[in-house]
């Protein structure tokens, strides 16, 4: 009787056992949609400042987040497929797809940290002449779009005021027409409207554009890290489930 009773109760466990791991499949495809979507949105949106970046750190931390949420969407299904099956090598290789896939996203998660540490002395260090020394030169078209785009949408002038554009290569030229500022620092875009400085034609923002692309950086940053430790945290719950199961299910026949 007391067998029979151990019989019923192991079963009841296991059956628990898959249905606790095939929500946590599904639940984990929606968690790599999310992951996949915030690595895409990352590199989608005011993607052209990264041609202002002096690494690609930030642009690799994202592409590494669009890789896991693919397998972690591709995982999430096959786990499912997993569960009906109910065969122990089966459960043996969706543990290490789960395993493989938490430590891309550690990797991601690394690098999002790292970068985030460092982020305003690049900034600082580099932004600043990357404007100056490639702004409407020859062969630095991106640069231009994207310094043009970043003081429109985050109403700046200047890597640190519009002072900085003074000694700027393009400005000293004859090509720049007279300009003192590029005309993307203008509140309202005209022909030359560059060529008067007063704070009621540009935008005098105090930090100026290094100030604004590092919070814009910052969040996005922290917004990988949230999503990739949210995403962590559900796999490790999936791989003690997983390995639960494992042990409940009797070795196959063949």
């Amino acid at each position: 009787m007391s067998a029979m009773y151990k019989d019923d109760q192991d079963d009841w466990m296991t059956v628990c056992l898959k249905y606790l791991l095939f929500v946590f499949n599904v639940l984990f495809w929606v968690g790599g949609a999310a992951v996949m979507g915030v690595g895409i949105w990352t590199l989608i949106d005011k993607s052209d400042y990264l041609s202002l970046l002096a690494s690609s750190t930030f642009a690799v931390s994202a592409y590494i987040l669009i890789l896991a949420g693919a397998l972690v969407m591709v995982t999430g299904f096959l786990g499912c497929c997993t569960v009906i099956r109910e065969q122990r090598s089966c459960l043996s290789t969706y543990f290490c797809c789960l395993l493989l896939i938490f430590l891309i996203e550690l990797v991601a998660g690394v690098l999002a940290y790292v970068y985030y540490q460092r982020l305003s002395e690049e900034l600082k260090q580099h932004l600043n002449e990357t404007m100056t020394e490639n702004y409407a030169q020859p062969g630095k078209e991106a640069i231009t779009l994207a310094v043009d785009r970043l003081q429109q949408d985050f109403k700046c002038c200047g890597s640190n005021n519009s002072f900085d554009w003074l000694h700027s290569v393009y400005m000293s030229s004859a090509v720049s027409e007279g300009r003192v500022v590029p005309d993307s620092c203008c509140k309202t875009i005209t022909s030359l409207c560059g060529r008067r400085d007063h704070p009621s034609n540009i935008y005098k923002t105090e930090g100026g554009c290094i100030t604004k692309l590092e919070q814009f950086l910052a969040d996005h940053l922290l917004i990988i890290g949230a999503v990739g430790i949210g995403v962590a945290c559900l796999q490790i719950c999936g791989m003690v489930f997983t390995c639960c199961l494992h042990r409940r299910i009797k070795l196959d026949p063949y």
